[in-house]
């Protein structure tokens, strides 16, 4: 009788074992959403419009370099009051182009992010809904630093917090 028990209570463990797993699977998202059609699609245009800054940013460097070398030629042959405005207008000209580019990044980040919601969006749906067809109760994130996807076993936050008293 003392084996059967223990034979009973081993077999009672797998079961729960076997049944939780079945409850359970990982996806790694960074993977699955790099392997979508949109993702490239999203690279190709965020590099275009990279190209793009980066153009019009060597062409404004281009420009301040040319005018910088010009003024210092030619300050030998000019008061010291026109010498200080050119170089007040060449820190000015320094300082947009800064700008510019920053700018440029920044909107190069909202445009990334504004690109790629959706796609993350989408493959989250593509994970719910398997998840829901295959009765996977938890999805959890195999990319590093992630964490579960899809939670839809009970929360015993409650439960937990009447036990404490809380």
């Amino acid at each position: 009788m003392k084996h059967f028990k223990t034979y009973l209570l081993i077999i009672t463990l797998i079961t729960a074992l076997f049944t939780s797993q079945a409850q359970m699977a990982h996806i790694n998202s960074e993977m699955l959403v790099q392997a979508m059609p949109e993702t490239i699609a999203m690279s190709e245009e965020l590099k275009r419009i990279g190209q793009d800054y980066d153009t019009d940013y060597k062409s404004q460097a281009t420009e301040l370099q040319v005018k910088a070398q010009k003024y210092q030629e030619e300050a030998q042959g000019k008061t010291k009051e026109i010498n200080e405005r050119r170089i007040q207008e060449i820190e000015e000209l320094k300082q947009k182009l800064q700008l510019y580019l920053r700018s440029a990044q920044e909107e190069l980040q909202k445009k990334e992010y504004q690109l790629l919601r959706p796609i993350i969006d989408k493959a989250k749906k593509a994970i719910e809904d398997v998840a829901a067809e295959k009765s996977i109760k938890y999805v959890f994130d195999s990319s590093p630093g992630k964490g579960l996807i899809v939670m839809e076993g009970e929360d015993l936050m409650s439960a937990v917090k009447a036990k404490l008293g809380l």
